[in-house]
C-alpha cells in the first residue's frame, strides 16, 4: 500500500481542521511518499510563505532517517555532530524537530511522512498525528 493523493489530501484536510479546533496559528502541511517525494502540500491563509521548506524538511528527515522529528531532536541534542553530518549528506534539507511524522501501515511498513509547521513544533505534531490516525494509519511523532 502506498500513500495515494486522495489519502494525502485527507491527511492535510484533517490536520488543518485539527489546527483550527486547537486554535493554532495558520499551518502548512506536506505529505511525502516513502522515497521523500512530495505528494501534496497546502499552506493556510496567513501562514508565512517560507513554511513549505520547513514542513518539507521535517517530513524529509523523518522518512529518510526512519525516525520522527522528536527522535531526531533528541539525537541532535545528544549528538549534534551526527545531525550536522546528516544535514550535510541531505543538502541541509533536514529539520530535526517535532512535526516531522513518520507514517506506517498496520504491518509497520513506512509509507511516507507528514511535515506540519506553523505553531509550536509539539502542537504541529499533535495536529498531524490525529489526522494520520483518523485514516487508519500509524503516526510516529
Amino acid at each position: 500500500m502506498a500513500l495515494s493523493l486522495r489519502r494525502a489530501r485527507t491527511i492535510i484536510r484533517k490536520t488543518l481542521e485539527a489546527g483550527r479546533e486547537m486554535e493554532l496559528k495558520p499551518l502548512s502541511v506536506v505529505v511525502l511518499d516513502a522515497g521523500g517525494h512530495v505528494i501534496a502540500f497546502e499552506r493556510e491563509d496567513g501562514a508565512s510563505p517560507g513554511r513549505f521548506a520547513i514542513a518539507q524538511g521535517k517530513a524529509y528527515g523523518a522518512v529518510m532517517l526512519g525516525m520522527p522529528g522528536s527522535a531526531q531532536m533528541a539525537r541532535a541534542e545528544a549528538q549534534a555532530y551526527f545531525m550536522a553530518a546528516v544535514n550535510g549528506v541531505y543538502g541541509g534539507q533536514v529539520v530535526p524537530v517535532p512535526g516531522g511524522i513518520l507514517v506506517r501501515d498496520k504491518k509497520g511498513a513506512v509509507l511516507g511522512a507528514v511535515g506540519v509547521t506553523g505553531d509550536t513544533s509539539d502542537n504541529d505534531a499533535i495536529a498531524g498525528k490525529g489526522a494520520i490516525e483518523a485514516i487508519g494509519l500509524i503516526a510516529e511523532t
